[in-house]
């Protein structure tokens, strides 16, 4: 069995995923800010902001991975100089097909803080910045962690497509496996060592964002 292989894959994998949720969340983030705080009960309602960003994010949404790594072709060869290959290649697809999804967790999660400790700070004089930094982000930190375990978990799947131009990875890896081994690839321990780490790394990511969830949550501390 070619464990060298095997940890190659596992890097590419996690460097698809990894870089790919940062890049994600460094836009996503602040745009889901802006659709909680302009929404009709945010910090400062603004209708036809929410309405492009809420577009935006949308018809990002809507466009299946695929489809955004064909689109994504031309700027990911002038940024790398190549457009297949090379694992680094699915991070512009990825990105663009992840940060509307980031966009929509992070407002979920920030509605759901309660507005009375919103009013309660903003009666004390605090700035909308003020109360962004200190109430909604920091009130909602249980969820924006369950969100972001959701996002790795969701990026790592769309490292599948990563297959169609050659960029490696685990999941691309066990299909291009089965696609040499068609007759036999079931009786291959390799085969089900790669599905076993796929499955592990995705208990692993949901795990540790349950855990860091609970540990960050006051009002669960406070009720044990």
């Amino acid at each position: 069995m070619d464990f060298s292989n095997i940890i190659r894959l596992i890097f590419e994998t996690l460097g698809m995923t990894l870089i790919s949720t940062a890049l994600a969340y460094l836009i996503g983030l602040p745009i889901g800010v802006l659709l909680n705080v302009s929404s009709k009960n945010g910090l400062r309602p603004n209708r036809a902001l929410n309405l492009v960003l809420g577009i935006i994010v949308n018809i990002l949404r809507s466009i299946p991975c695929l489809i955004i790594v064909v689109i994504c072709m031309p700027v990911v060869r002038g940024i790398f100089g190549t457009g297949s290959g090379h694992w680094y290649t699915m991070l512009v697809p990825l990105f663009v097909a992840s940060f509307g999804f980031v966009a929509r967790m992070v407002e979920q999660s920030l509605s759901e803080v309660p507005q009375g400790e919103i009013e309660a700070v903003r009666s004390l004089g605090a700035t909308d910045f003020q109360i962004i930094y200190k109430v909604l982000i920091p009130e909602a930190r249980s969820s924006l962690l369950n969100g972001l375990a959701v996002v790795l978990v969701s990026i790592l799947g769309y490292t599948s497509f990563a297959y169609n131009i050659g960029a490696g990875g685990l999941i691309s890896g066990i299909w291009e496996y089965y696609a040499r081994n068609t007759g036999s690839y079931l009786e291959s321990p390799y085969f089900w060592v790669l599905i076993i780490v796929v499955v592990a790394l995705v208990q692993i990511i949901q795990e540790l964002g349950l855990y860091l969830a609970k540990r960050v949550d006051k009002r669960r501390r406070v009720l044990e």
